[in-house]
């Protein structure tokens, strides 16, 4: 049966195990923390393998934000989500909202990982009936709480599972990842206005600051720059951190599940592409798959 109580997330994969030696049990807190995050970081390699490898084998799909993304989502499903893979439609589940839906072969891996279907099945991506479409679909694929594709709207749509959760006395948590370049739309800011207004404090907006878009670096395709003091400005508890260090996410993912009476934005300053040394700040590998020879190389650096 899940685990009910907040806090108690199930990550067997990821337990930590006892103290080996009378030094390490004077600090067992802080040994448990590093050895789930060093665990974490091979997840996150592992990640970052399959997204290289499906969408290799597709010849099509978005790498570069997969890539730029692996830490938010490893820290989430690894870590911090309360969720069932048994049990995909638990009703106090916590809910993750992909709104850059062409991140798909990074939730896709994530899910796979945590056993919501088989990692072979990564390998169909955008095969003609797969489950593993270029964006995601929450009635075929297991785990996925949105179907995606338009941008802008997966804040809006985790405010109203939010606003479902108070209404039906739930006490779960919505976390949404969004892209910065998705933060050029409208409808995000009404999004941020309305989940300040109804003091959702049950919503978790992250954004992918990688500074790129599919039409090259956000600040030249529409800077949103003071990019924190606006969150803030709507009303958000905000906070920066490196996007790619797993310590810092996951503190302020604690951090804002102490946070009452206001949403919270995580504000994830990343690479686009990380992991793959071509691939990095290279606007080319937004949605251009790597080559089998490319993949190879990409592989061989996440040895």
């Amino acid at each position: 049966m899940p685990l009910s109580k907040r806090g108690l997330n199930k990550k067997p994969e990821l337990a930590p195990s006892a103290p080996q030696s009378a030094a390490e049990g004077a600090s067992s807190n802080e040994v448990e923390l590093t050895r789930s995050i060093e665990e974490m970081r091979e997840k996150a390699k592992t990640l970052r393998r399959h997204i290289i490898t499906m969408t290799a084998k597709a010849g099509s799909g978005h790498p570069g934000g997969s890539l730029s993304a692996v830490e938010l989502v490893t820290a989430l499903f690894f870590h911090v989500l309360r969720h069932d893979p048994q049990n995909p439609r638990w009703p106090d589940r916590d809910r993750f909202v992909l709104s850059k839906g062409h991140a798909a072969p990074l939730l896709y891996a994530a899910l796979a990982e945590t056993g919501y279907f088989p990692v072979a099945e990564l390998l169909t991506l955008r095969q003609l009936g797969s489950r593993m479409q270029g964006h995601t679909d929450m009635i075929t694929t297991p785990g996925v709480e949105m179907s995606a594709g338009a941008l802008g709207q997966g804040l809006s749509f985790g405010i109203g599972t939010a606003l479902a959760a108070r209404l039906d006395g739930r006490d779960y948590r919505v976390y949404v990842l969004l892209g910065d370049g998705e933060c050029d739309e409208g409808q995000v800011w009404e999004a941020a206005m309305a989940a300040a207004h109804f003091k959702l404090d049950n919503v978790v907006a992250m954004i992918d600051r990688n500074c790129q878009q599919i039409d090259g670096w956000c600040c030249d395709v529409m800077d949103t720059e003071p990019f924190p003091e606006k969150w803030r400005s709507f009303g958000w508890h905000t906070i920066e951190v490196d996007g790619h260090d797993l310590a810092q996410i996951i503190t302020a993912l604690a951090e804002a599940k102490k946070i009452e009476g206001k949403p919270t934005a995580i504000i994830a300053h990343t690479t686009k592409g990380k992991g793959v040394s071509f691939m990095e700040n290279n606007p080319h590998f937004h949605g251009t798959a790597p080559t089998p020879e490319e993949a190879e190389r990409a592989l061989r650096e996440l040895e």
